[in-house]
């Protein structure tokens, strides 16, 4: 690989998307969001199969990294992933995720 390479390539940027995606709380979060947008901690929690703390913990990590917007309804607080185009090809070419219902 030529230095125009590893130039373009931005390993530290992959090196903490890969690293935000190592987790197996953070990577069911993600798949839930994207499957359902919009769904508060209780419902992520359920469909991710986690305790509403270990949600919460997983979610604020996910901001703090800018990969999730928040919006409040009443006194639920919503979630869904940013419009980002590369966790959007590494959720589907990757992992093979599909939008569902």
């Amino acid at each position: 690989m030529t230095d125009d390479h590893l130039r373009a390539l931005d390993a530290d940027a992959w090196a903490a998307r890969f690293a935000l995606l190592s987790d197996a709380t953070r990577l069911r979060l993600i798949i839930a969001m994207h499957d359902r947008p919009g769904l508060g901690v209780r419902e992520l929690a359920a469909r991710a199969d986690v305790g509403e703390n270990a949600a919460s913990q997983a979610l604020r990590v996910l901001r703090e990294a800018d990969w999730v917007l928040t919006e409040r309804d009443g006194r639920t607080v919503r979630y869904r992933l940013r419009s980002d185009v590369i966790v959007h090809r590494i959720l589907h070419d990757i992992l093979g995720v599909t939008h569902g219902g």
